[in-house]
C-alpha cells in the first residue's frame, strides 16, 4: 500500500520557515491537504510531466489491472466496539510481549495484508476514549482503552469514522479527548468535532490518484444532547449531500457516505437505511454509501450505480449479548478508477467475512486462501464447522439483494493483480 509521508513538511519547516497553521492543520499544506497528511499522507503534488511541455495525466496508459488511466482503492471496516474482554485481551497479549500496558496489535494483525494492499483505509471507532491509564468503561456508557487507536495505526489505517450513536457517551470531554487521541495516533477523524470550523470542514483524503472526501451521520445519540449542535454528524440527508457538493467544489474526486444506522442484530437493512442510502445514491453526490452500527453483516446492494453497503457488522466487540451474528464482520474494498477526461467510478467491490469468536478474540478471515492466522496446525478461525457456517451465512445476507449478479466478489488475496 502507498505510505504517505509528511516529509515535504518537515523541509518546509526546517529550511525556510512556515506561517503557523490553524486549528488540525499541518503546517506548510492547505486546509484540505492537512487532512491526508493527519493520516500519514504527503501533501498533494502535480503528476510529473514525461517533458517540460508533456501530457496531462489523463494520457498515460493504464497500469496493469486498472481499466483506465487512473485507479484508486478504498478499504471499509465496520465498528470498533470494545467490551471488557477485549481489554482484557489486550492486557494478556501485552503482558506476553512487555510492549505496552494493552496491546491491540495481535487482535488486528491479520487485517494487514489486506489493509495495507489498499491505497486508503478506514475505520469505524464506535466509541470515546479514555485516559491512557483509565477508568474505562464498557456498556452501556463506553470510555475504551485509548491504545486501540495506535493498534489500529499499526494496522495501516489512515482514518477513522466517529459519528456513532455512543459519540457522546463521555461527554463533550470524551470527545475532544478522542480526537486528540486520534490526532496523536496520526490517524484523519470525521464524524464528531471541537468547533464550528472543524466541523464545517469535509474530511478529503488521498487515496493514490484520487482524493476521497468522507461525510458522515448517525441515526441517534441514545438520548444525549450536544452542548453545541455541530458537534456530531446526524444523519440528516440534506445537510450531508450539501457537504458532498462542498467537498467536489473544494476538489474531492470522489465522496463517500457512512451511514450509522440500523437495527441491532438485523441482517437485512431498516426502513430509514434504505431511505437514507437511496437519497444520497438518487443525489449524483455519492459514489458509495456504507453502513455500520447493527454490529451483523448486511446485504451489499447496487442501486441505480451506485454500491450501498448496508451493514459491515463488528470489527472487534465482545458483546454479552449471545447471537452469532455479533460475532460476524466484513472488510470491504472498493476500487475506482477514471477513464480519461472521465469522471471516477467504482468498477470493483470485494467483500472477506471475518470473525473474532476464535481464541484470543484475533480478527480473522474466513476467506478460502486466508493463511493459518489462529493455529498453524489449523486453519480454523473457530472451528471448522463454525467458519463454513459463517462464511455461507455471511455470502447468502452480502448476495441477498443481487450483489453477486452486479460484480460483488468475494476477496481473494491470491487472486489480486
Amino acid at each position: 500500500m502507498p505510505r504517505r509521508t509528511a516529509a515535504a513538511v518537515l523541509a518546509c519547516l526546517l529550511l525556510s520557515g512556515c506561517a503557523p497553521a490553524a486549528p488540525g492543520q499541518v503546517p506548510g499544506t492547505t486546509a484540505a491537504d492537512s487532512a491526508a497528511a493527519s493520516s500519514g499522507a504527503a501533501a498533494p503534488t502535480a503528476a510529473a510531466p514525461s517533458s517540460a511541455a508533456g501530457p496531462t495525466a489523463d494520457t498515460r496508459q493504464p497500469r496493469p489491472g486498472c481499466p483506465g488511466v487512473r485507479c484508486s482503492s478504498l478499504v471499509l471496516t465496520g465498528d470498533l466496539l470494545l467490551h471488557e474482554e477485549l481489554w482484557a485481551q489486550a492486557a494478556a497479549d501485552a503482558a506476553a510481549t512487555g510492549n505496552r500496558p494493552l496491546d491491540f496489535v495481535p487482535m488486528l494483525a491479520a487485517q494487514r495484508q489486506y489493509v495495507q494492499a489498499a491505497d486508503l483505509a478506514v475505520c469505524h471507532l464506535e466509541t470515546p476514549v479514555g485516559r491512557s491509564g483509565g477508568p474505562f468503561s464498557a456498556y452501556p456508557s463506553f470510555n475504551v482503552p485509548p491504545q486501540i487507536l495506535a493498534a489500529v495505526k499499526e494496522t495501516g489505517y489512515d482514518a477513522c469514522t466517529t459519528a456513532s450513536n455512543h459519540s457522546l457517551d463521555a461527554g463533550t470531554a470524551g470527545v475532544e479527548r478522542t480526537l486528540e487521541a486520534l490526532d496523536r495516533a496520526g490517524l484523519a477523524h470525521t464524524g464528531t468535532y471541537r468547533s464550528a470550523q472543524e466541523a464545517a470542514d469535509t474530511l478529503v483524503l488521498h487515496a493514490g490518484e484520487a482524493r476521497i472526501a468522507v461525510v458522515t451521520g448517525t441515526y441517534a445519540l441514545n438520548g444525549l444532547v450536544p452542548e453545541e449542535p455541530w458537534q456530531v454528524d446526524m444523519l440528516e440527508p440534506a445537510v450531508m449531500v450539501a457537504k458532498a457538493r462542498r467537498a467536489r467544489i473544494e476538489g474531492a474526486d470522489l465522496v463517500v457516505a457512512a451511514v450509522h444506522a440500523g437495527d441491532e442484530y438485523a441482517s437485512t437493512p431498516n426502513v430509514q437505511q434504505q431511505q437514507v442510502a437511496r437519497a444520497l445514491a438518487d443525489s449524483g453526490e455519492f459514489d458509495l454509501v456504507y453502513g455500520h452500527h447493527s454490529h451483523s453483516v448486511q446485504p451489499i446492494e447496487k442501486y441505480r450505480d451506485t454500491w450501498i453497503v448496508y451493514g459491515l457488522g463488528n470489527t472487534l466487540a465482545a458483546h454479552a449479548t449471545p447471537n452469532v451474528l455479533n460475532t460476524e464482520g466484513l472488510m470491504v474494498r472498493v476500487r475506482f478508477s477514471q477513464a480519461p477526461g472521465g469522471r471516477w467510478s467504482a468498477d470493483r467491490l470485494d467483500w472477506v467475512p471475518a470473525t473474532w469468536d476464535g481464541p484470543g478474540h484475533r480478527w480473522c478471515p474466513l476467506a478460502p486462501d486466508a493463511p493459518a492466522l489462529v493455529d498453524p496446525e489449523d486453519r480454523a478461525c473457530v472451528s471448522a464447522k463454525a467458519d463454513a457456517a459463517s462464511r455461507a451465512r455471511t455470502r447468502a445476507t452480502v448476495e441477498s439483494l443481487g450483489a453477486a449478479a452486479d460484480g460483488a466478489a468475494e476477496w481473494l488475496i491470491s487472486r489480486d493483480p
